[in-house]
């Protein structure tokens, strides 16, 4: 009778201690529940934010001196397929009570925190130094890789003629350009007398950049349209990641303090 009564209080004991403050095991598995749909929905979104800012323009990153912005965006892709695969992981651990699968889980969300962090980092730096670079590499890039790059010439084309320009930065850039220099010079691209590429027409049509008339190209650069465009992407990243980052801050919090109490309920 009383090795029933021992057993009986040890019981009420154990649920005492489950369930004995505002902390306990079970609000906290029903908040880290809560917890997972929204860390589940925010990796779809990063994510697939992410995807959207590579692939809108992704025929043009090959045309960037540096990785800055795609390494920035790839960083937003893995974090957000980390925070859909922790979500899921999440709630079969907290469902299990598996202590071992929560401190997995805890680990997920810090490398979840990090990727977001260190690319809203990568784009908000990018973002203060993006002028520099293009005005730096991009007219490089043009007057170097035009008729050499096969895959940057096309992208050249499409975006003379997506952004309505000419050049990089000028249309009189082309003049000093290895298409007109010493590819043409050597016979490996015939320029045929062209002072600008045909994709710089107003209405391209084959041999119609042999006159660099106002009424005849586009007379604006490149730079400014891709600048433009660029920093609107880089803005979204960067908001995107300081909103972000809260949300694993605050699970990491949750499921800590949720690994101690089961810790603690089975010792």
């Amino acid at each position: 009778m009383r090795t029933d009564n021992n057993q009986r209080y040890q019981r009420h004991q154990r649920h005492r201690t489950r369930d004995s403050d505002c902390w306990s095991i079970n609000f906290l598995k029903y908040v880290l529940h809560i917890f997972n749909v929204i860390f589940f929905m925010s990796g779809i979104i990063v994510a697939g934010v992410a995807v959207w800012t590579i692939f809108w323009r992704h025929k043009y990153i090959s045309l960037l001196s540096t990785f800055s912005y795609a390494f920035g965006a790839y960083a937003f892709i893995l974090a957000g397929a980390l925070a859909i695969v922790g979500g899921i992981w999440g709630c079969c651990g907290i469902w299990r009570e598996q202590r071992a699968m929560i401190l997995c889980y805890t680990f997920i969300l810090v490398a979840t925190l990090c990727l977001e962090a260190s690319g809203g980092s990568i784009a908000w730096l990018y973002n203060t130094l993006m002028d520099i670079d293009l005005s730096n590499s991009l007219n490089q890039t043009f007057l170097t890789s035009y008729a050499i790059d096969q895959e940057r010439t096309k992208a050249i084309d499409q975006m003379q003629q997506e952004y309505k320009c000419c050049g990089a930065v000028r249309f009189e850039d082309w003049r000093r350009s290895l298409w007109l220099t010493e590819v043409s010079e050597n016979h490996l691209f015939e320029a045929e007398d062209r002072v600008v590429p045909d994709s710089c027409c107003i209405s391209p049509t084959y041999l119609c950049g042999l006159r660099d008339h106002p009424s005849n190209i586009y007379y604006t650069g490149c730079i400014y349209q891709m600048s433009e465009e660029l920093r609107h992407h880089l803005i979204i990243l960067g908001t995107m990641a300081a909103g972000s980052t809260m949300i694993p801050l605050f699970g990491m919090i949750i499921s800590c303090c949720l690994y101690v109490k089961l810790y603690k309920f089975v010792n």
